[in-house]
């Protein structure tokens, strides 16, 4: 039992979260590994979302609504962290929601279909069983995407995602919002949206957002698209770190 007292407590939670579902055997080992290099990235941005990170939120739920076809794929660390708040998304843009895994094996697929209808999801694209086509540029099962989600999305919001993919969906057209606590990533460099923040926190923030931005016009959806430079926004999350290591000089 964490104690609530521990200063530590809501990044124990965390942790203690991604390791039963590793023993559950709805993530692979490596999902560890790559939690806790997120929480390093995290703990040196203050854990806090930062005024940029907060921009490009903006920005990309201005994209998702303006969106002909919104599509969130998500990861097993995705679902295991977020997986309410990311129905709750889906449900106001609205957007479709499909199970993305590096390393896919039918009982995964199972595992992740059920977390995410356990949190409300009515329906989950990239099921085992389910029709796909092949996303260029990649080999595996990363490649997959189905005919109705991914492959003919727009926009699509990939959190916690590897940079070959992220790589591919860009260069095939498509605007990809993504969630890195890492901003000098391959996935934070090349998607056209970067929110540079710990995805617990960014998607009920983007969830608040929704509800604010609905009530604007295309144009003044556009006009925040237009004014939004992704690389000028890492560079103020450069900044930050950058500040976090100079504070003791």
């Amino acid at each position: 039992m964490i104690s609530p007292d521990h200063p530590r407590y809501n990044s124990l939670i965390l942790r203690e979260k991604m390791a039963n579902a590793y023993q559950e055997g709805i993530l692979a080992d490596t999902a560890l590994i790559a939690h806790g290099r997120g929480e390093a990235f995290d703990y040196i941005l203050g854990e806090n979302t930062s005024p940029a990170a907060l921009q490009a939120i903006r920005t990309g739920i201005s994209a998702m609504l303006l969106a002909d076809n919104p599509v969130i794929s998500v990861n097993g660390n995705t679902a295991v962290l977020s997986a309410e708040y990311i129905v709750e998304l889906s449900r106001l843009i609205p957007a479709s929601i499909e199970i993305n895994l590096f390393y896919r094996t039918p009982e995964r697929v199972r595992k992740m279909e059920k977390l995410l209808k356990n949190a409300g999801a009515t329906e989950v694209l990239g099921k085992g069983g389910d029709d796909h086509v092949t996303i260029p540029g990649l080999g595996g099962p990363r490649s997959r995407a189905h005919p109705e989600g991914i492959h003919r999305a727009d926009v699509v919001l990939v959190p916690l995602e590897d940079g070959d993919r992220a790589q591919a969906l860009v260069s095939s057209g498509k605007t990809v919002i993504t969630i890195d606590l890492n901003p000098l990533s391959r996935t934070a460099q090349t998607s056209s949206i970067t929110i540079v923040d710990n995805v617990v926190r960014t998607i009920p923030l983007m969830i608040k957002e929704v509800t604010t931005l609905k009530r604007y016009s295309r144009k003044q959806l556009k006009e925040i698209l237009d004014e939004f430079d992704n690389a000028k926004n890492i560079s103020k999350s450069l900044n930050l770190i950058s500040h976090h290591f100079k504070q003791d000089e």
